[in-house]
């Protein structure tokens, strides 16, 4: 697995055998980004991160920084410490739902990648459909990867497009008020 573009294309990323991540594959992190187009100065959120694969792609495409979220943050703190990220990276140890939740620590996103284990989507949607709009900036998007057989559903954000690779759905979502598409 490595990181696909940007000023770190091309440089490895670890996904210890064992732990409890399905990282986004390459091809779907390509798809994803290729669709976002431009992230230069993005303050991003990725939720759920495990190895911070999708942040750490994000920060490699220009983003400026990125919060690393997750219940266990040792996948995602190998990767950010071997690629030199430290700095630009702040690795919460928490539950991405009840972060949100809890307004995010005051801050505001541009971008929201969401990649929660598959079996969890229902638990998750209910948990962040509430708050997620709340910490999103006004021209932010989120971004779901879920299993296609079983989307997560954000009802209080507006699909703006939809791709399925394989068994993952990539959902792109925005501010229902917002006129992007």
């Amino acid at each position: 697995m490595r990181v696909i573009a940007g000023e770190l294309g091309g440089r490895q990323l670890l996904a210890p055998k064992g732990w409890k991540v399905r990282p986004t594959s390459e091809r779907v992190r390509e798809a994803l980004f290729s669709a976002l187009g431009d992230v230069t100065g993005f303050t991003v959120a990725d939720l759920y991160c495990g190895t911070g694969a999708l942040g750490i792609e994000a920060l490699s495409r220009g983003a400026s920084r990125a919060v690393l979220v997750d219940q266990d943050i040792r996948p995602a703190m190998g990767n950010v410490h071997n690629l030199g990220l430290i700095e630009r990276v702040e690795l919460l140890r928490a539950d991405s739902a009840g972060w949100v939740a809890g307004g995010a620590g005051g801050q505001s996103f541009d971008l929201i990648l969401l990649d929660p284990p598959y079996r969890q989507a229902d638990a998750v949607a209910a948990a962040l459909d509430p708050a997620i709009a709340s910490v999103l900036a006004p021209d932010g998007r989120v971004v779901v990867e879920s299993e296609a057989g079983r989307p997560l559903e954000l009802p209080s954000l507006e699909v703006v497009r939809e791709r399925r690779y394989g068994r993952s759905l990539v959902t792109f979502h925005v501010h229902p008020s917002s006129s992007e598409g």
